[in-house]
């Protein structure tokens, strides 16, 4: 069968303002030509402010783009040698120093071709995606210029032209046609490679010359020197790991079933020990020692290979357990507990996908006592130890070493040789010195990847121009009216947190003529102010969820909305989305609705507040009675939960307190739960499940839902031979109501804390709950575990929590408010599956619990 082969032809004229691109393929011994129009224009805007020619009118944009908001300053940085410049950086300055592009400290004024763009994505999506958020924030005026699309700089590819060779070539004649077009300000080409060029309008520089000319830049010099080799103590030329499997080899391994695909989950307790999860073998197959590991990092997708049977161990223990030693002293030493059976163990062969991230850590002053002297300066290498232990030490190159000894540092790892004990990585940037509570707190945020900058100006611009002056229309034939209930007559309330701010839920019942009770969850509308695929919208979906620490609180939202404009203030109208059911006085469903609404909340209670109101039996007002229904309703609600096998596993909330000025802790101490606290659970529960079966039935292929499954046997293994050795307790794990119940019966009469020891243990060895479209399994396998709950979904806090968010949308177009989102499915897959499923598990650690 000949070979595919493919020919080129430009038939394109300097005057011409379409380009005939004509393909010649041979395709099963016949000549198949393809001709594709490819059309320049003349009239693309530079978005220059000190240009007078061009329309710089923002709307102006290609067709079925976005409008470039961004625009070149009139005063651009300057510098001694280069003058007001503008800088265009090519694929290769983008690929090996993103960092220095997102500093804050240089590259402001930055012209990306749409060459260099389109070649940045093809080349590494994560760095792709980092440059479209710095494009996007526009505070350091990154502005896309089309060059593709622009007939005086188009440059059309020659036949047998190699990629960089012909992305060279875009970005000098787009950087020449800048410098006749403007040529009050001189345009610098940078560049991590070598470009020559013979106009001498066009300045072009390394990376390494370029950064230098601007003051505090040395530690972004640092990051540039992952380009050079590094210098390895390995002067007999040692290799210490075997040689990764090629791509075809793995996959052809992988599909045989001699190999076998899998993330990689390092021990917390032992970095030299990981495993990975087969479906196929239903299995889970360790990894033990550095060799088999072989240069995987944690969360690595990596390809193993099955040791021999007579080579399988049990997990193992090394000394990095017990005390910090040099990783040279890798000894591991096997537990000597007989009981424990063989699993089996492989080796990792190659891998498929690295998912190294960013990574803090500070200097090991062992690995270089050099730095210590004062007289001492230069170029050395350092070994970083990373604050996840899961992570090997990894090796910088720095010309700063001295000064940030004892300091929190953030590094990212580039390559690990097999003549290597350590991978190479660079420096990104100092966090500060160690146990300092600004440098912990965003090491703590950083290692979670928790997005903590402030909101760009895009996102702000989505906001309500009014500000805090927006009101709901007083007029209800505004079009904001349309379609929504005015509930404002209602005796609602909201029950929070004491000093809660983002009040997303409020309740109300009442008595209906026939004995029945009207029962209401109304929960913040914030998709009314956050819309689909706007700046905001893209903010909000990657961060995911609002995070709450200690001393601050990192909103998803921005605080106008979270705080204010979407928060159910009491006596304050505001826009809602409102679940209403009908309930017998046995709290059983008799009809359910849903509605857009607008509501006015009488007041806003404490947990505790609550309680003292509904106990005070001197009170007889409207809204006390209609939260001792809710009280009474919420009671039976529970009951028939906790019959069904829903499990009482939550731990012990406890709150910090800190010194009014400083926020410095001075003590901890556990909250006390209250009736109330069960009151609004209940209810937001009952909320979530009704709005999950409504978008089922609207949307039975992409409905948002979360699922809980039940949790292997042999999780439960270790914790109940525990339980029977000390206490001569049984657990049964046959049903979650089985569990329950041998929950239940753990009590140690003298030991009041052991039944809570016991629930928090039996958390621990519970599957995580999972975000996922309604298409993705059947119903079966919808149910919440946990909760004992066929179907369920997230819908009650949208302020703080991007899933709600979803939901909400889903459940506006299946009461027909609004129509569905043509790319709800895509959205999903793309914010939710991508996104929740992965680095929410990071983030639900530093979240604050709610009632």
């Amino acid at each position: 069968m000949p070979s595919k082969r493919k020919f080129e032809v430009s038939m394109a004229s300097e005057s011409a303002t379409a380009l005939d691109h004509v393909s010649l393929r041979s395709v099963k011994g016949k000549c198949v030509k393809i001709v594709r129009e490819q059309y320049l224009r003349t009239d693309i805007p530079c978005r220059s402010l000190l240009c007078t020619r061009c329309n710089t009118d923002l709307s102006v944009a290609l067709p079925g783009s976005s409008p470039m908001l961004a625009t070149l300053s009139s005063a651009p940085p300057s510098t001694d040698s280069l003058g007001p410049h503008y800088a265009v950086p090519d694929l290769s300055a983008l690929t090996q120093a993103m960092d220095c592009f997102e500093s804050s400290k240089l590259f402001y004024d930055v012209i990306i071709l749409q060459s260099v763009l389109e070649q940045l994505r093809s080349v590494s999506t994560p760095l792709y995606r980092r440059l479209k958020s710095v494009i996007a924030a526009n505070n350091k005026r990154f502005v896309v210029f089309h060059n593709l699309f622009h007939k005086p700089s188009f440059v059309a590819k020659q036949p047998a032209e190699t990629f960089d060779h012909y992305g060279s070539r875009c970005v000098l004649s787009a950087a020449s046609w800048y410098a006749k077009h403007i040529p009050d300000v001189n345009i610098v080409v940078v560049s991590a490679g070598l470009i020559e060029t013979n106009d001498s309008s066009v300045t072009v520089l390394p990376l390494s010359e370029y950064i230098p000319q601007f003051s505090g830049t040395a530690s972004l010099l640092d990051s540039m020197l992952r380009s050079e080799p590094a210098i390895k103590k390995n002067p007999n030329n040692t290799v210490y790991f075997s040689e990764h499997f090629p791509t075809s080899k793995i996959l052809g391994g992988v599909k045989s079933g001699q190999l076998i695909q899998g993330k990689l989950h390092i021990s917390h307790y032992n970095s030299n020990e990981g495993h990975i999860y087969s479906s196929d073998r239903d299995d889970t197959i360790l990894i033990i020692g550095k060799d088999n590991l072989n240069r995987a990092f944690n969360d690595d997708i990596v390809a193993v290979e099955l040791l021999p049977q007579s080579e399988w161990k049990t997990e193992l223990v090394t000394l990095d357990t017990v005390k910090d030693v040099d990783e040279d002293d890798s000894n591991d030493f096997l537990r000597t507990d007989s009981n424990i059976s063989k699993k089996p163990t492989g080796k990792v062969v190659g891998i498929v996908r690295r998912n190294w991230r960013q990574y803090v850590g500070h200097i090991d002053i062992r690995s270089t006592p050099d730095i210590l002297n004062p007289t001492f300066h230069g170029i050395t290498n350092v070994l970083v130890t990373p604050m996840d232990r899961k992570i090997p030490k990894i090796r910088i190159r720095t010309r700063q070493a001295g000064s940030l000894v004892g300091h929190r540092i953030l590094v990212m790892p580039d390559t690990w040789d097999t003549d290597s004990r350590y991978p190479d990585g660079h420096f990104i940037r100092d966090l500060g010195p160690m146990e300092d509570q600004d440098a912990e707190t965003e090491a703590i945020l950083l290692e979670n990847d928790v997005q903590y900058q402030p909101f760009s100006q895009a996102v702000l611009d989505c906001l309500p121009k009014e500000g805090h002056e927006w009101r709901v229309p007083e007029s209800k034939s505004d079009p904001l009216w349309n379609k929504r209930e005015d509930l404002r007559n209602l005796q609602i309330c909201s029950i929070d947190p004491p000093g809660c701010q983002d009040i997303d839920d409020a309740l109300h019942a009442r008595m209906l003529p026939n004995g029945n009770y009207e029962c209401g969850v109304h929960i913040a509308d914030v998709t009314h102010f956050v819309k689909p695929r706007t700046p905001m919208d893209n903010e909000a979906a990657a961060r995911g969820t609002t995070v709450y620490l200690v001393d601050k609180r990192i909103d998803m939202l921005p605080m106008l909305l979270g705080t204010d404009l979407c928060s159910l203030k009491p006596r304050v109208e505001r826009f809602a989305f409102s679940v209403i059911w009908e309930l017998t006085p046995d709290a059983e469903i008799v009809s359910t609705r849903f509605t857009k609404s607008v509501i006015k909340s009488v007041n806003a209670f404490s947990y505790d507040e609550a309680q003292k109101r509904i106990d005070e039996t001197s009170n007889s007002d409207e809204l006390t009675k209609s939260m001792r229904m809710l009280l009474k309703l919420s009671k039976q609600l529970k009951q028939r939960r906790i019959d069904a096998g829903a499990l009482n596993l939550a731990s012990p909330e406890v709150s910090v307190r800190l010194e009014n000025e400083q926020n410095d802790p001075t003590g901890v101490e556990v909250k006390e739960l209250k009736e109330t606290n069960s009151l609004v659970e209940e209810f937001m529960l009952l909320a979530n499940i009704s709005v999950a079966k409504r978008i089922y039935e609207a949307f039975p292929q992409t409905a948002m839902l979360r699922r809980h499954q039940p949790p292997p046997e042999s999780r439960f293994e270790e914790f109940s031979k525990e339980l029977k050795k000390l206490k001569g307790l049984k657990l049964s794990t046959k049903s979650s109501k089985a569990i329950a119940d041998s929950l239940d019966k753990c009590i140690d009469p003298k030991d009041p804390y052991f039944n809570t020891l016991a629930r928090i243990m039996a958390t621990r060895c519970m599957m995580s709950a999972q975000y996922f479209a309604s298409g993705q399994f059947d119903y079966a396998e919808f149910r919440h575990y946990g909760l004992a709950s066929e179907i369920y979904t997230h819908f009650t806090s949208p302020i703080r929590r991007y899933a709600d968010i979803i939901a909400h949308r889903e459940l506006a177009a299946a009461i027909g408010y609004e129509p569905a989102d043509s790319r709800m499915h895509k959205l999903q897959e793309e914010h939710l599956l991508s996104f929740m499923l992965v680095r929410a598990l990071r983030v639900t650690q530093l979240s604050r619990k709610r009632g």
